[in-house]
């Protein structure tokens, strides 16, 4: 499956760097909204007099159709041009930002945030595929070094950027400035979009038939593998595990519809054969995983924080930014180096990550000394720095052997993987933690250490991910020189 021409050249080196600032500021906008939410709970409870299960809905429904809308808007942007998906995505997170900060009912602000997710699901897939499609070799391991350092420091920065805005704004009505902070960076963003953004399609055949089945198939699938893991504090029956199963069955449903609507002549939503690629397939499950390790991260670490030892948001939000600012870091860094070192790079990120975690644990053993958020600095930079190793090279790997006008879709069944390991990944980290709290009479730190042990084995599998692909690389070098020294050093053809 080779790689197609560029359109670099046409567009210009200063507008090809100009248009992905823009993409990257949108999907900063748009990954914040992830973390955010969460310290702004208690001020929309006392605003909105919203119950358990509205807060539930209100965090959780924002990743729910985030990950439902990706592959079908990759798609989209692959077939239609990836300027107009994008910029229709933008206007529409910007107003439905609106709509969540002028929310006066628990009802109104879900309706929002669902919508809010849809939005952000149609930008993200987007901004990789302009990254494939603008830039090539070492540049392109450049670009992603800095979407890498974006979705790094959009991850850990919210909680610390949501602390300062409540504060701002007031106690009783500060959640609303977490939704209209995106309001000028959103207009700001479709103006420039428009104009910097490359408008033309890449050239797929078929471009204006849709695969609405393989569109429902996969939606179903993955909603029903999402939901029981999203709404897992406030759906207790245990009939609610049976629908993972049943979305298994459907996406293997999905994916003989696709080999049929392919074997027909037609594009499909999702090309099966980009996992016949080894580099997308194991770097596919290598993102799965570990994402599933790292998301879960943050969500136990501020609740311990906040609930466990009564720090403000704000603080824990500065607590976090260790971890961020050592993933900016490494991520530019990561981009820069990932064509020289391949996947050896990921795999020596994971296992820093590794090390630094389980400093955490140690330092939390017993009662700390002093406090948390400064003994854990040191062990949350590292982690953090192998995290930017990880991210941003996994994902320049992953993708560096799809062709440029499938970009938009293996992207976004990239970030559906990622999506879908985040929510198994906080639901299974968050179990341990609070059946953990509950069997040890209320030690924090206990629960804290037993569910970052388990991120921890989360990410030691991405790093099994990692070494499976380096021993495989290795042997084909031995059979095959020329290719698998290609391989081996991470560059493109």
């Amino acid at each position: 499956m080779p790689d197609r021409p560029s359109v670099a050249g046409a567009t210009g080196d200063r507008r090809r760097w100009q248009a992905l600032g823009v993409a990257l500021v949108a999907a900063f906008m748009t990954l914040l909204d992830v973390s955010i939410v969460n310290v702004a709970v208690p001020s929309l409870q006392r605003s909105l007099h919203a119950s358990s299960s509205d807060l539930q809905w209100v965090l959780s429904g924002y990743a729910l159709t985030f990950g439902l809308v990706l592959v079908p808007a990759g798609r989209f942007g692959d077939a239609h041009g990836r300027r107009t998906a994008f910029v229709v995505g933008v206007a529409l997170f910007t107003l439905t930002s609106t709509l969540a900060g002028l929310a006066n009912s628990p009802g109104w602000l879900v309706a929002a945030r669902l919508l809010q997710g849809t939005a952000a699901g149609i930008v993200n897939p987007q901004v990789t595929g302009l990254i494939q499609q603008l830039f090539r070799d070492a540049e392109r391991g450049r670009a992603f070094g800095l979407l890498g350092a974006t979705i790094g420091v959009s991850t850990a920065v919210g909680p610390l950027l949501g602390g300062l805005l409540i504060a701002l704004g007031g106690a009783d009505h500060g959640w609303r400035w977490v939704f209209f902070v995106n309001i000028p960076v959103g207009i700001v963003g479709v103006l420039l979009g428009w104009r910097l953004l490359p408008a033309r399609p890449t050239g797929l055949p078929d471009r204006h038939r849709f695969d609405l089945t393989g569109v429902l198939l996969l939606g179903a699938g993955v909603l029903l593998l999402l939901l029981p893991l999203v709404q897992r504090e406030h759906w207790h029956s245990p009939w609610r595990w049976a629908l993972i199963p049943t979305g298994i069955l459907v996406l293997a449903g999905f994916a003989r519809w696709e080999r049929r609507y392919a074997g027909r002549g037609r594009v499909p939503l999702f090309d099966l054969r980009l996992f016949g690629l080894r580099s997308y397939t194991l770097g596919a499950l290598l993102a799965l995983v570990y994402f599933g390790g790292f998301t879960a991260i943050f969500f136990v670490f501020t609740l311990y924080l906040q609930n466990g030892l009564g720090y403000s948001a704000l603080v824990a939000g500065l607590a976090i930014t260790p971890f961020a600012l050592g993933s900016a870091l490494a991520s530019a860094l990561g981009g820069r180096v990932v064509d020289r070192f391949g996947r050896p790079l990921v795999g020596a990120g994971l296992a820093v990550v590794l090390l630094g975690l389980g400093a955490v644990v140690l330092v939390l053993r017993g009662d700390p000394i002093g406090g948390v958020p400064l003994l854990t600095a040191v062990p949350l930079l590292a982690a953090g720095l192998g995290s930017g190793l990880v991210i941003t090279p996994n994902q320049t790997l992953t993708l560096a052997e799809v062709p440029v006008p499938q970009a938009g879709g293996a992207a976004g069944m990239l970030q559906t993987g990622q999506r879908i390991g985040s929510a198994a990944g906080i639901a299974a980290v968050g179990a341990v933690f609070f059946s953990s709290l509950a069997g040890s009479a209320g030690d924090w730190a206990a629960a804290l250490r037993h569910a970052l042990l388990l991120a921890m084995g989360f990410v030691a599998l991405a790093l099994c991910a990692a070494l499976l692909d380096v021993a495989l690389t290795r042997r084909m070098v031995r059979t095959d020189p020329d290719v698998g020294a290609t391989r081996a050093s991470g560059q493109r053809k």
